[in-house]
């Protein structure tokens, strides 16, 4: 199963990506940003385009190695990528789902004030990338096409993941750290995921 965790960013799809990773035995979080970076950094500067998931090339490339990881890896693959563009979806999702994988999507929906108050949390700025395509992506992210949405303005990382899990039909191992382990452990997340765009 591929478990494909959408939203704004600031939604904590990573932060869900990572619980659910800590809870389900046989897990692998797979980050289709790595592609991007990679295209970017080997792409001359002239022709690079803003967004990388503009590149046919990126669309492919995702689509074909989560295909072949589905193929050989038996346990729960689960993607954190924001994507709001139902074609650029379609060509990554809806091909996988044509060739027959079990795909579940997930969208993490929370208010623009949650977003930005989850952005500044983390040390972005107003002015930070995630914080100038909130608009574009809650437009986006409304569209028919990206359902269900989780609204989680008023729920725990814990218990997004929660709900994930007993949607898609998986049982998790039982957290019983405490308070301190568990805001160390999200910062741990945080840090090893900071995005630096070039």
């Amino acid at each position: 199963m591929i478990i494909w965790i959408n939203g704004a960013f600031g939604s904590g799809k990573t932060q869900a990506a990572y619980e659910l990773h800590g809870r389900i035995a046989d897990s692998y979080v797979y980050d289709p940003e790595r592609i991007g970076f990679f295209l970017n950094k080997n792409i001359p500067k002239q022709i690079r385009k803003y967004d990388f998931q503009d590149y046919p090339l990126w669309r492919q490339i995702n689509y074909s190695l989560l295909k072949q990881i589905a193929a050989e890896y038996n346990g729960v693959i689960i993607v954190p990528m924001t994507v709001v563009i139902p074609r650029v979806f379609d060509e990554i999702v809806g091909r996988l789902r044509d060739d027959g994988l079990p795909v579940r999507h997930f969208v993490l929906w929370a208010s623009r004030e949650t977003l930005l108050k989850r952005l500044k949390s983390r040390g972005d700025f107003k002015n930070s990338w995630g914080a100038q395509h909130i608009d574009r992506c809650m437009e986006g992210l409304s569209d028919a096409a990206f359902l269900p949405r989780l609204d989680t303005d008023t729920l725990s990382v814990e218990q997004v993941a929660e709900q994930i899990a007993q949607m898609c039909g998986l049982e998790l191992a039982p957290d019983n750290s405490g308070k301190l382990a568990k805001k160390i452990k999200r910062v741990v997340t945080q840090l090893k995921h900071i995005r630096y765009f070039i």
